[in-house]
Parts: C-alpha cells; sequence; structure tokens
C-alpha cells in the first residue's frame, strides 16, 4: 500500500511540478496546446496541462543589438566604417514568436541592409554633420518592417563613422585650413575695430577740443561784453554826476571850465583842435558875461 501511495506521489511530482511555470514581471509565455497558440500568459504562476501544453517565454524589457564595422558606399562614393545600436523592445509576444523565427537575428540582418541604403543616399559630409537625421530615418525605417514582428524600435544610435585614411587625412588638412582662416578673421576683425575705436576716440578729442574753444570763446566774448556793459555804465554814472554838477554852476563857472579846457587841449604845438560843437554857443556865452560885466561896472558908478 505505502509502495502504491510513494509511486502515486511520484507521479504527481514529475508531471505536476514541471508544468508549473513562474513567470517574472518582465516576462510573457506564449502558450501552445497541441501546437496551437492559444495565448500568452503571464507574470505570475501558469499551470500548464501535462505532456499538451507547451510554452515559449519571451522577455519585455529593452534591448539592443550592436551593428559593428558596417562598410557602407555613401552617396559621393566614399567607403565608411559604420557601428550602429539598435534599441528595442518586444510590445506583442505571440507575434515575436509566432510571426518570426529568431525575431532578433531578423531585426540584426534588416538593420544591415537598411543602413547601406541610407548611407547611400548620404554625402560623407552629411554623415558626419547630421547624425540625428540619420538616426531618425534608420530608426523609422527599421519599425516599419519589425512591427509585424511585434517588436518596436525605440532608438537608433550611430556610433561611430570612420572615413578611410586618405579621408581623415583631408578632413584634418580642411579644420587645419578652416581654423587658420577664422584666425585670421578674426585678427583682421580685431585690427579693424582697434582702428575704428581709435579714430572714434581721436574725432572725440576734437570734439571736446573744439567744444572747449567754443565755451572759452563764448566766455571771452561774454566777459568782454560785460566789461563794456561795465565801462558804459560806470561812464553814464560819471557823465550822470557831471550833469548834476554842471546844473549847480553858473554861466561864469562854466565858462572858465569851457576855457580851461581849450587850454589844456591845445597846450601843445603838435596838437590840432577840432571842436565838435556849435562854437557860436560859447562866443555867446562870453559876450553875455562881458554885457553884465559893463552893466555892474556902470551901476557902481
Amino acid at each position: 500500500m505505502l509502495v502504491f501511495a510513494f509511486i502515486a506521489v511520484l507521479l504527481f511530482l514529475l508531471l505536476i511540478l514541471p508544468n508549473i511555470k513562474i513567470l517574472n514581471e518582465y516576462e510573457r509565455a506564449a502558450v501552445f496546446r497541441l501546437g496551437r497558440l492559444i495565448g500568452a500568459k503571464g507574470p505570475g504562476i501558469v499551470i500548464l496541462i501535462p505532456i499538451i501544453d507547451r510554452i515559449v517565454k519571451v522577455d519585455l524589457r529593452e534591448a539592443f543589438i550592436e551593428v559593428k564595422g558596417q562598410r557602407c558606399i555613401t552617396k559621393d562614393n566614399a567607403p565608411v566604417d559604420v557601428d550602429v545600436l539598435i534599441y528595442y523592445r518586444v510590445v506583442n509576444p505571440e507575434d515575436s514568436v509566432v510571426k518570426v523565427r529568431d525575431f532578433r537575428g531578423a531585426t540584426f540582418g534588416i538593420a544591415q541592409t537598411t543602413l547601406r541604403s541610407v548611407i547611400g543616399d548620404i554625402v560623407l559630409d552629411d554623415l558626419l554633420a547630421k547624425r540625428e537625421y540619420i538616426n531618425t530615418v534608420l530608426r523609422d525605417k527599421l519599425d516599419e518592417i519589425t512591427e509585424r514582428w511585434g517588436v518596436k524600435v525605440t532608438s537608433v544610435e550611430l556610433r561611430e563613422v570612420i572615413p578611410p585614411k586618405k579621408v581623415q587625412d583631408a578632413m584634418v588638412k580642411q579644420i587645419e585650413a578652416e581654423r587658420e582662416r577664422r584666425a585670421m578673421v578674426t585678427e583682421a576683425e580685431g585690427r579693424r575695430e582697434a582702428t575704428i575705436k581709435v579714430a572714434e576716440g581721436e574725432a572725440r578729442s576734437e570734439v571736446l577740443k573744439a567744444e572747449g574753444e567754443r565755451e572759452a570763446w563764448v566766455m571771452e566774448a561774454e566777459g568782454e561784453r560785460a566789461a563794456i556793459i561795465l565801462e558804459a555804465e560806470g561812464k553814464a554814472a560819471a557823465l550822470e554826476r557831471i550833469f548834476e554838477s554842471a546844473k549847480e554852476m553858473d554861466d561864469n563857472t562854466l565858462l572858465l571850465y569851457y576855457l580851461k579846457a581849450l587850454e589844456d587841449i591845445g597846450g601843445s604845438d603838435t596838437s590840432r583842435l577840432f571842436i565838435p560843437m556849435d562854437f557860436s554857443m560859447l562866443t555867446g556865452l562870453i559876450s553875455r558875461n562881458l554885457q553884465k560885466t559893463k552893466i555892474v561896472k556902470e551901476n557902481e558908478e
């Protein structure tokens, strides 16, 4: 009896335990029952019918394929060696098992042919300068093909482009020539800017000098004008005082001043006297004084 029980337990363990599968979160199982796909299972525990069911595990995590050292010919017939990294992930476990035998190998092969096709439509200069554009074109073309396999190409990175040695030497010379040209342009621009700065400084100096001279001339003219005004005001004040004093003098005193002035002016033998006035006024004044003196004497007698 114990033998039969032991045999039953042994058969249970041999038949049931191998058909209990535990799948991780990133795993799925395509389940085939008698050769027919019944769907994807997981994650967690998956119980299979012994002998009847069979599974194929599929990893859903993102992975990459490295395409190294692919010799391609550019549009301008330059041979280059290209290294590419292709990132992908399975989005449909059933299609990745049923519609392609080895989706990883198929993706690698289609990546090689697509890479040569894309590189063949691009000249060497663009190949080195437009990597982002090439990455986008490669990703779109690969994704269009692998989509039917349940595989999504998430990214393509053109890791390295190695042109032939002669092309590399020519590129180095071109870069050196470009750097020399930029240095010469920069030096010429620096000299031009320095010349402009010097000219602007000299022009500014001349402007300041002219402004200074103009301000000095204006100040000098204003000083002369103020001096003339002060002198005129002084003369006017003096004439006003003379006029006030003259109003208090009698005719005899005024006549004496006139005669004294004429004597002083004509005191030199070389001087000539021009009287800018009506001389009859002076003679009339003298005659009136003489008549007054004569009348006074006659009255005294």
